[in-house]
């Protein structure tokens, strides 16, 4: 027989709820709860499509300078973050750039958002 049973009086208009009178029990208990959160950098590439370097790593113009000891302590290269996402060494855009105004990516015009420091 189901657990939920309605029943009416003689006038009709009043319906119990045998659940209701029964005390509810809980289901379940959260005693701990711990968050977890994941994130990413804002940018839809991790390695520059122009010299294929990690972009947390030295540009291979950088990287020569480094062995030839010419940077001195400088180890990081910049960053450019373009309008569309796109992320490239400054030094590696900067080249591009020289010879068509476009993404190496997805060809849309050029445009700087931002220079980052590594």
């Amino acid at each position: 027989m189901d657990e939920r049973m309605d029943i009416e009086n003689d006038s009709g208009s009043q319906v119990i709820d045998e659940q209701k009178k029964q005390k509810k029990k809980k289901r379940f208990e959260i005693k701990k709860w711990t968050a977890v959160a994941f994130w990413s950098w804002d940018q839809t590439n991790d390695a520059c499509p122009i010299c294929r370097n990690h972009l947390m790593e030295p540009c291979i113009e950088c990287q020569s300078a480094i062995d030839e000891g010419r940077l001195g302590e400088r180890t990081s290269c910049p960053r450019a973050v373009g309008r569309c996402n796109h992320s490239f060494h400054l030094h590696c855009i900067s080249t591009w750039i020289k010879t068509r105004n476009s993404c190496p990516l997805d060809s849309t015009e050029w445009q700087l958002k931002e220079v980052l420091d590594n």
